[in-house]
């Protein structure tokens, strides 16, 4: 199996590199080889690289800038990411490729499932949804895998700036009215990896579509600063004090529930990730050097 991993060096893509690597040929240009904001590099190499299975892990993330930079978000977020999908089904690979629960607005009280409408309300949001319509219009084979609040033990992301945060004996004021899934990267890479392995690009084109991957469980950002400081050893209840949405304004708007069922991967593939409090001491096992399995299997 031939594979084009786009974003290597992002949370996700650095774990995809690790978590691909066992089932053929990884392809994993960097920025100056492949950018999606740049339409003939895209075209370029896949045409070079001629993949079975295309994997995108890229994107424009800066939730807040995007309020200021839609063009440039929904140039690789969208644009881009049709391009990626009209190559890809030229060559008759399979896409993989990731959103996010911000297509939604937060207004269900239940978990949404993926016949849901989306409504976004963010500009990121926004681009990345535009990205899912741009893959279905082409009409190719894909998985789209939407995902939230993922972290790793490497970049920029909630788990390291809570740590940094308590390591220098500071207070924090955390939302505590926004509830999602926090999903480590390398369960969510494994959760990728795994069907691949199993099933095959094939039959994983055949099941087309868009599924829902995060870790399982739900917490509320502070619900989550708070097991990070319970694994620091950390006092949180005099460290992190919960506030409201409305304490903490920021240029884009969050969704208040960004949680996301993942019935449908686990009912089409057996592929069900770990709970969120299981992959967050995964991830501490990582930093500390000794990681361990990142996700489970259910065959059915």
């Amino acid at each position: 199996m031939k594979i084009l991993l786009i974003g290597k060096t992002g949370q996700i893509g650095w774990e995809l590199a690790r978590a691909l690597a066992p089932l053929g040929a990884v392809a994993a240009p960097d920025r100056s080889g492949l950018d999606l904001a740049v339409s003939d590099r895209i075209v370029s190499s896949v045409r070079s690289e001629r993949p079975d299975v295309i994997v995108n892990a890229a994107a424009y993330t800066a939730v807040d800038r995007a309020e200021s930079e839609p063009e440039t978000a929904h140039a690789i977020n969208a644009a881009g990411v049709a391009v990626l999908a009209e190559e890809a089904k030229r060559a008759g690979a399979l896409l993989v490729h990731y959103s996010t629960d911000y297509v939604f607005d937060g207004t269900k009280d239940a978990p949404y499932v993926e016949e849901d409408s989306p409504n976004p309300v963010n500009a990121y949001g926004r681009s990345k949804l535009a990205g899912e319509q741009g893959i279905r219009d082409v009409d190719g084979s894909y998985l789209i895998l939407r995902t939230s609040w993922v972290y790793a033990s490497r970049g920029t992301n909630f788990l390291l700036t809570v740590r940094r945060l308590l390591g220098e004996g500071n207070e924090l004021r955390v939302v505590s009215d926004q509830i999602g899934a926090p999903t480590f990267a390398g369960a969510l890479a494994w959760a990728t990896a795994d069907p691949l392995k199993r099933h095959g690009a094939a039959a994983l084109g055949e099941r087309r579509g868009v599924y829902h991957a995060t870790a399982s469980g739900s917490t509320s950002w502070h619900g989550f600063a708070a097991e990070i400081a319970r694994l620091e050893r950390v006092e949180y209840r005099a460290r992190i004090v919960p506030i409201p949405s409305e304490d903490y304004p920021r240029p884009a708007r969050r969704p208040k529930n960004s949680r996301l069922s993942n019935e449908k991967l686990l009912r089409q593939f057996g592929v069900s990730l770990p709970g969120w409090e299981a992959s967050l001491k995964t991830c501490y096992a990582a930093l500390q050097g000794s990681a361990a399995p990142a996700g489970r299997t259910s065959e059915r």
